[in-house]
């Protein structure tokens, strides 16, 4: 993202301010307070493949803000690069202001602390029920007392209108129950950030509209700040105050999704409109066609 990219974000209506908002900004130019999350200049690769070059964005305080792009551009790996699981090969990340490279290992643990994580198709523990799936970050981080854990776990599941599911095992939950009670694990340490790594993967029109609506709900009611990893553009396009579109290793384009749908950019038009042709190609990167069916020796 170029430093004269100018941005404009809407934050739906109903927010915590209980009023539709507009918010226009230079790109570089937000506030301390403003901005919960930054990763300057970043490049990192796996193996021989640059995943990332000079990547730059921010995230709000108490926006939700998809990260898309095709797949293969690395979502996920930027996620795991926030959270520290991985170390980028150069570039700053800043949570609050605090680059992350400079935490030792006891601070890592606390700021990690301060993420809540849905997974990729809610990754349970098969072989515990959905209250000890909810309750084991409690059991893990806390020294609650057994009271104190059944009453946030109940509070979270209630939450996610699966309370009476509580004794339920994995394998008995549909998939859009499932991602719900992954959702209330999530937020059960009462996290500041909510991170969700594509959350509508797999599920039928009504769960997806359940999730869209939590997704929502839990980052307005509970005053915190989302990050949603997705290839969905439509359930984005509902629920998220600010999207950054990655492709090639940087960002194509940014903005509100209103915004990211009106982009004259070959790649972010084909991307949010689901074009077949476009700069992304149907086919990977291979030999030649003929030589290689024909079992002729590469030179």
């Amino acid at each position: 993202m170029s430093q004269g990219l100018y941005l404009v974000c809407y934050a739906r209506a109903g927010g915590r301010d209980g009023a539709a908002r507009r918010v226009s900004f230079w790109a570089g130019s937000q506030t301390l307070a403003d901005k919960l999350i930054e990763v300057r200049n970043l490049y990192f690769t796996r193996g021989v493949r640059r995943i990332f070059r000079n990547l730059n964005l921010t995230i709000g305080r108490g926006d939700i803000t998809a990260i898309m792009g095709p797949s293969g551009t690395g979502k996920t790996t930027l996620l795991q690069l926030i959270t520290r699981q991985l170390v980028p090969d150069r570039g700053q990340i800043f949570v609050e202001g605090v680059d992350i490279a400079t935490l030792n290992q006891k601070q890592l643990y606390a700021m990690r602390q301060r993420f809540g994580m849905l997974f990729q198709q809610g990754a349970l523990l098969t072989d515990m029920s959905v209250f000890e799936n909810v309750a084991f970050p409690l059991r893990e981080h806390t020294r609650l007392s057994e009271r104190l854990i059944r009453h946030v776990v109940l509070t979270k599941l209630h939450a996610v209108g699966l309370r009476g599911a509580a004794d339920m095992m994995p394998s008995q939950l549909s998939g859009g129950m499932a991602r719900r009670v992954a959702l209330a694990r999530a937020m059960v340490m009462d996290p500041d950030i909510l991170i969700y790594d594509e959350p509508f993967v797999g599920l039928d029109p009504i769960s997806m509209g359940v999730i869209v609506r939590l997704v929502r709900r839990m980052n307005d009611t509970l005053g915190i700040s989302s990050i949603i990893v997705s290839h969905d553009v439509k359930e984005i396009t509902e629920v998220a105050d600010c999207g950054y579109l990655i492709s090639g290793g940087k960002v194509a384009a940014s903005g509100a999704p209103e915004v990211l749908m009106k982009q004259s950019s070959e790649i972010v038009r084909q991307f949010m409109h689901g074009m077949a042709d476009g700069p992304v190609a149907f086919h990977y990167d291979a030999p030649d066609y003929e030589e290689q069916l024909l079992g002729r020796e590469e030179k």
